[in-house]
């Protein structure tokens, strides 16, 4: 990322991987009650059934907390946390952790960057990461979907959950719902790394800031919302199609039409707090671990490079 002293050691594109995918581990054990909160809302109202008094029954996003505590236990905010940290191990490491790489190879390592070279790089990094890590993110949502309650569950665990899904719906199961989430990811990429790269870069070209912690966070917090705005239509529809079962929807764009046709607009941003409290708490607290783990792990390989 942008902002470096001279005196600093650029780290290494080991070191970014390395430390995008442990930070957005970090992140995600904070903020993933939110993230199942956002899901519980973006799936209320898909289907008329029966059911129906059960799917209204979350308000809000401390009111969805709440009840998923009162209903099915406090681990219920959990669900799916095993495949939440296997999807970021293998997707942010690529998304965050390639982004300068990719970034330098389009420019050539020019030092001048533009946006557009930014955005490539965001929309390249971001379509990569899914096509490796979509497995995951299915079975994520699929845990957070599901009440924590023996009748309601559709896996027994993790494993579980891959091999049913491959079993019962092949392999293209694992990776439904692929095309919406790297139209998603492509979108949240770009806002994301080049807004949180430009704020960052505003900040310390004006000297407003220095590079330190009110920087990062200033520029981590102004990129979640930029993302949240953005993104959250495409990552509802996402959230449907991946959870939903086999032959319920034709495709992601069928999905966002029946949305639109039974529910109206502002289905496309059903759980837009959940959403923006956890990409806002979720860049902050990735970003400021991630440029901290940087500079440790770059500090700790020059100390043990340097002769006794």
């Amino acid at each position: 990322m942008v902002g470096f002293k001279p005196t600093d050691v650029p780290p290494t594109a080991a070191v970014k991987f390395i430390g995008a995918g442990t930070a957005a581990c970090i992140a995600d054990l904070f903020t993933f009650p939110l993230d199942t909160a956002k899901v519980r809302l973006q799936i209320q109202g898909e289907t008329k059934t029966p059911v129906n008094v059960k799917s209204a029954q979350y308000k809000g996003v401390f009111g969805t907390i709440s009840t998923m505590v009162k209903t099915e236990g406090p681990r219920s905010l959990y669900n799916g946390l095993v495949a939440g940290l296997q999807r970021q191990m293998s997707f942010a490491s690529v998304r965050i952790g390639l982004y300068d790489s990719v970034k330098q190879f389009y420019t050539k390592g020019s030092e001048h960057v533009g946006i557009g070279s930014r955005l490539l790089a965001g929309c390249t990094t971001g379509a990569m990461a899914v096509a490796i890590a979509q497995p995951t993110d299915v079975v994520k949502v699929r845990f957070q979907a599901q009440a924590n309650v023996s009748s309601a569950r559709r896996y027994k665990g993790t494993m579980d959950a891959y091999k049913t899904i491959a079993r019962e719906e092949g392999m293209r199961g694992l990776w439904k719902g692929t095309a919406p989430n790297i139209t998603r990811n492509a979108l949240v990429n770009c806002t994301e790394l080049v807004t949180y790269d430009l704020i960052k870069d505003a900040l310390l070209n004006s000297n407003l800031m220095s590079d330190t912690l009110p920087c990062h966070f200033t520029s981590a917090f102004g990129a979640g919302f930029c993302t949240t705005v953005i993104a959250s239509p495409v990552d509802v529809v996402k959230t449907r199609y991946m959870n939903s079962a086999k032959g319920q929807y034709q495709s992601a764009l069928n999905c966002a039409l029946t949305m639109l046709r039974k529910e109206g607009p502002r289905a496309f941003y059903k759980g837009f707090m959940p959403s923006f409290l956890r990409l806002g708490s979720w860049n902050v607290v990735m970003f400021v671990t991630y440029e901290q783990l940087k500079r440790a792990m770059m500090s700790a390989r020059v100390s043990w490079e340097a002769p006794f």
